[in-house]
């Protein structure tokens, strides 16, 4: 069962002196965070105020927090996000949707494991898949064959090199 509410990054700091925080985001990019008017935080909602991208971060004003001892409080606090509120493009994926989906070999049908983790360098997501063996395998369309959230599989064509536990 998909979480309604996935985490979106985390407080960090206080930002001047009028309650403004500085959120590091766990998304794919900060702006992401500025489509919504509503975090939730420790499962309640706050209304967004303001918020803008600042040196890869966001800062928000959020509503009930007027000044920086107010800010200072939230520090440390998760940000989370309601799914319901974003349209994917076609083939994207929460990474929290993908952790735990059997990976299957594609030519033989084999389970080769779970997704355990999903790293995110800059040139693309690599699904860490761990079973009797472990693989790191390449988020791109050369190896992955089809993602089904919902049937709760991705089917995978490795090559040579993708088992590290070897």
């Amino acid at each position: 069962m998909k979480n309604q509410f996935l985490e979106a990054g985390q407080i960090v700091n206080t930002h001047g002196i009028q309650g403004e925080v500085k959120i590091v985001p766990w998304c794919d990019s900060p702006e992401f965070l500025l489509q919504f008017d509503t975090l939730y935080l420790d499962g309640a909602p706050v209304k967004v105020r303001a918020a803008r991208v600042h040196k890869g971060n966001v800062l928000a004003a959020l509503e009930g927090v007027a000044d920086v001892n107010a800010a200072m409080a939230l520090k440390g606090k998760t940000v989370s996000i309601d799914r319901s509120g974003v349209v994917l493009p076609e083939g994207r994926h929460f990474i929290a949707d993908l952790l735990g989906l059997e990976v299957l070999d594609a030519g033989s049908g084999e389970k080769l494991g779970v997704v355990a983790d999903v790293l995110t360098p800059p040139a693309h997501e690599v699904y860490v898949v761990k079973g009797e063996h472990e693989y790191m395998i390449p988020a791109v369309d050369e190896f992955l064959a089809e993602t089904n959230v919902e049937g709760g599989y991705i089917k995978v064509r490795l090559i040579e090199g993708m088992r590290t536990d070897v």
